[in-house]
């Protein structure tokens, strides 16, 4: 998916597909790169995340930017989505870490060592969310879960297409176990630098996607199947 979502993005910041102009089908982008079309669809919501295209019902895809500036996950653009992650998420974990119970640790680890094992991204990005709801919810204050759950599917869809681009998932295991053990030393100050350098890491990831490429004319032709 990678290299058909560069080759369709290198091509749209070249000028090959102008704003404005439609893309080619599905069926003739995945005749022309030769990819099968759950390949093609996954490359397609990417550019479309990315904000460089827009999918109109019944009449195809348009290109309505030339350059990446700030994905979109849902209702949400990536900027806002984390301005407030740092602004609620932070110090969730730090109540967190004070409030959490028997339970709450019990159900956490139990979901990061599935996370760990899983491979399927669709099941991953989904216990992923989880994560950070059932955070809130060990900070035992409804009005952090309520926030949480409003963000859930924003949150899915930056995951989801973290994990593609960005190939996120080990790391973000990594991260997670810190929170993690941090909340089982109930330790404010260690959940606190834990998320925070788990939301580093998340905008340092999207900042490599977004950043502008410099693409080499011996590869940015069609990718090879």
């Amino acid at each position: 998916m990678e290299a058909v979502l560069g080759h369709l993005r290198g091509a749209i910041e070249r000028g090959d597909y102008a704003i404005g102009d439609k893309l080619p089908s599905e069926a003739e982008l995945g005749r022309t790169l030769e990819v099968s079309r759950p390949v093609l669809r996954e490359a397609l919501r990417a550019l479309q995340a990315m904000g460089l295209t827009v999918s109109r019902t019944g009449k195809g895809t348009f290109v309505v930017a030339n350059a990446v500036e700030d994905p979109t996950f849902g209702d949400y653009a990536a900027s806002d989505l984390l301005e407030v992650r740092r602004h609620i998420e932070i110090p969730v974990a730090g109540y967190a870490a004070l409030r959490r119970t028997p339970d709450h640790l019990d159900r956490l680890a139990h979901l990061l060592d599935r996370m760990e094992r899983e491979t399927d991204t669709t099941a991953w990005v989904a216990m992923d969310t989880l994560f950070h709801l059932t955070v809130a919810e060990a900070a035992q204050n409804p009005v952090f879960r309520r926030v949480i759950e409003e963000i859930r599917d924003a949150l899915a869809r930056q995951s989801a297409f973290l994990n593609e681009l960005g190939g996120r998932r080990e790391q973000s295991n990594r991260e997670h176990r810190a929170i993690l053990e941090a909340l089982v030393d109930g330790s404010e100050h260690d959940a606190l630098a834990a998320m925070s350098h788990h939301l580093d890491r998340v905008e340092r990831s999207l900042t490599d996607i977004v950043r502008p490429r410099q693409l080499d004319p011996a590869t940015s032709g069609a990718p090879e199947a």
